[in-house]
């Protein structure tokens, strides 16, 4: 037996359906994808980490650990290499490290995506100014929870940190526009520099 729908039944059942239609149409075409969980804190240990990447086209290995006993570092996750908003973020960075120098921070980028062109990243896109790290399955990232998928793919989304010699986070910001991060982390690293004791002549 055929169950006839009233036109109010019809209009409730459309109503309810609605969302759910348009929620599958738009991870179909890609304009919509899974929230990234929550970024670490303020205030978390940052987890420590070793991975390969590339200064200026030339392999390096990085560990966190080792870096941090020569200053703070600011530590930025993006997507992938050579897509339009890593590239401008990239760009950023580039230009502004002088500053982060003069600060003493060392500045270190971090991609699951395009892995394979992470040497040819750092010196055309980063300008040879600082290290890109490759995160094959954005396991790092997890590690900071700023993990998310598109697909089947394993990102990291775009989230930086800064982060003190002590191992201490002062700064999580997860953000879509590439070119806000480089403010922001210039921001805190200097607020942290400032709360720094005056060194004492001997």
């Amino acid at each position: 037996m055929t169950r006839v729908l009233t036109p109010i039944r019809r209009l409730t059942r459309m109503a309810l359906l609605a969302p759910m239609l348009a929620g599958s149409a738009l991870l179909a075409t890609g304009a919509m994808t899974p929230v990234a969980h929550a970024a670490l804190a303020n205030g978390t240990t940052a987890p420590d980490f070793t991975l390969d990447g590339a200064l200026g086209g030339k392999p390096i290995k990085f560990s966190l650990k080792e870096e941090l006993k020569k200053g703070p570092v600011v530590l930025y996750f993006f997507p992938a290499a050579f897509t339009s908003g890593c590239t401008l973020e990239a760009h950023a960075f580039a230009e502004a490290i002088p500053t982060f120098k003069k600060l003493g921070a060392t500045v270190v980028g971090v991609t699951a995506g395009n892995v394979d062109r992470v040497a040819e990243f750092s010196k055309e896109e980063c300008r040879s100014a600082f290290p890109v790290l490759a995160d094959p399955g954005a396991k790092v990232a997890g590690l900071f929870d700023s993990q998310k998928t598109q697909g089947s793919f394993a990102l990291s989304s775009r989230t930086s940190f800064v982060i003190t010699p002590e191992g201490k986070i002062v700064l999580s910001y997860t953000s879509g526009d590439p070119e806000t991060h480089v403010q922001k982390t210039l921001e805190a690293v200097q607020v942290w520099r400032v709360a720094q004791p005056v060194q004492k002549a001997p």
